[in-house]
This record gives structure tokens, sequence and C-alpha cells, in this order.
């Protein structure tokens, strides 16, 4: 490289003078960065709330996101596992041994685990989704990252123990209960949506992992399809009646602190969005 450029005389007559300018904003480029570390993924969470799974109180035991699953993967990929989602539900009054149905949005590893925690359930998972996870797109590195082969393997098991309901879009899997295809996380990344005595929520999952992607529009680094990402933020305000304080995303920390415990002593790890 040629920092400067002189005559006979010593006299300077081109000289590189460095310059810098902000292409992205600073909050945008530490969470590209953080997030592009495996070993610091999503740790601006530090919460047990990243392996909780969502409940409803509708009559009927469903769960939804079984988180990562087991202690080693989150010691790979540098997570601390504290608790076992499944062991989290009693908290609340729910035997895991007795869900009935739960909801996989997506099957990335901090979604899809401990399907041995939930010996009655059956599985709801979109088409696309099981086709991205076994497809194609999984001889590329930067899809196939967040996944785990086993737990992979794990639900092309329960296909073939019929334990797998597949989806393909929108559809009402019981009164008040809903999965909707959201894709643009993954291909075939689903939301739920929940009625509540304050209208219908929705478990936006990682279609929006926080809350600024699905208010300003902002998109995630860890994405399939950056249309479908932002397409996606629309649907997800479309179903929550256009209230978007009532979209929920997967991945925030802010959500512990919106949302009241779900009784005492819960402070932190268990909180009702109802």
């Amino acid at each position: 490289m040629i920092l400067k450029v002189t005559n006979s005389t010593g006299q300077t007559l081109k000289e590189y003078k460095a310059s810098s300018k902000q292409v992205i904003d600073p909050q945008s480029a530490y969470i590209v960065t953080d997030m592009m570390g495996d070993s610091k993924a999503r740790a601006a969470l530090g919460w047990n709330q990243d392996y909780l799974p969502y409940l409803n109180k509708l009559g009927v035991h469903t769960a939804a996101k079984t988180g990562t699953s087991n202690a080693q993967v989150g010691k790979k990929r540098g997570r601390e596992v504290k608790t076992n989602p499944a062991d989290l539900l009693a908290h609340v009054g729910v035997d895991a041994r007795e869900v009935e149905d739960v909801i996989i949005t997506h099957l990335h590893y901090d979604h899809a685990g401990n399907w041995d925690r939930f010996p009655k359930a059956r599985f709801h998972l979109q088409d696309k989704e099981m086709q991205f996870a076994t497809g194609r797109h999984m001889c590329q590195d930067p899809f196939r990252h967040a996944f785990e082969v086993e737990d992979v393997v794990s639900m092309v098991r329960a296909v073939y123990g019929k334990r797998v309901v597949f989806h393909d879009g929108d559809e009402e899997i019981a009164p008040g209960i809903s999965v909707h295809l959201i894709g643009g996380h993954t291909m075939g990344i689903q939301s739920v949506r929940v009625m509540t005595r304050n209208g219908w929520l929705v478990l936006a999952s990682d279609a929006s992992h926080y809350f600024w992607g699905v208010k300003e529009n902002k998109l995630f680094s860890i994405v399939f399809s950056v249309a479908d990402m932002l397409a996606g933020y629309d649907k997800l305000k479309k179903l929550a009646d256009g209230n978007v304080e009532m979209v929920v995303p997967g991945h925030d920390a802010e959500v512990m602190k919106r949302y009241p415990a779900s009784k005492a002593g819960l402070e932190g790890i268990c909180v009702r969005l109802d």
C-alpha cells in the first residue's frame, strides 16, 4: 500500500489519509457482531425465559418451544442451561408427561430438543420447516449452523412414530390456538396466536427475536429470506389485530420486565403473558 508520493525535492505530491463512514448504526453493529460469534449467540438474553415454554390455560395442555436439547449442547454453544424446560412446567402446575400437544416453531437447537420429556405429545410442525431441515439447504454452513443433527433426526423418528402433525400454512389446532407460517428466520418458522382475556396474543418466537424487529422492521442477522422476514413482521401485527404490543418476541429479555411473574417466587423465571 502506497501512503505517500514525493518528488525529487521532497515535496509531497499525494498522501493517503484514512477516512471512515458509518454505514450501520452502533446498536445494529453490536448485535450483528455478537450474534455471529456462536459462543455469545443471543447473549443479550441471559435469562431462563429463553428456554421457557409458553403455555395457555384454555383447557388443553399445549406448549410451544421445548428448548436446548441438553446441557452438553448448551455448553458446546456457549450457553448455560440452568433448568430443563420440562422441569420448569411444574412451576405452573403442568406435568410435561401429560402434555398432549407441543408446537415446534422451528427446528433450531434452542427450540427443538427434549422430545423424551413429552412422551404423550404430538408435535406440530410446518411442512416447510421439515423440508428446510432435511433438504439441500443444510449443505450450506450458514443455514446448518443453528441446527443440531440429533434434534432433526429425533423429529424424523417422531414422524415414523406417528407423533408429528404437519401444517401447510395457517391452521387452528384447538379453540383459541392457531399456528401461522411466517418464514424469514427459517424457511418454515411458525408463530402461535392465542386468545386471551386481553385479545389476541401472538407468540412470535424467532419470527421477531426482539421487540425492535417487529416494531421497527429491523432485520435479524440469522435469516433464510429477508423478504419473508419483513413480510412476516406485517403478518405478526395483523394477527394481533394491529396491536404490536400484543406481539411477544422470542429472545428479548425485556419480556421478563414487561409482564408479571406467573406467581410469587417465579420472578425472573416465568411470566404471565395474558
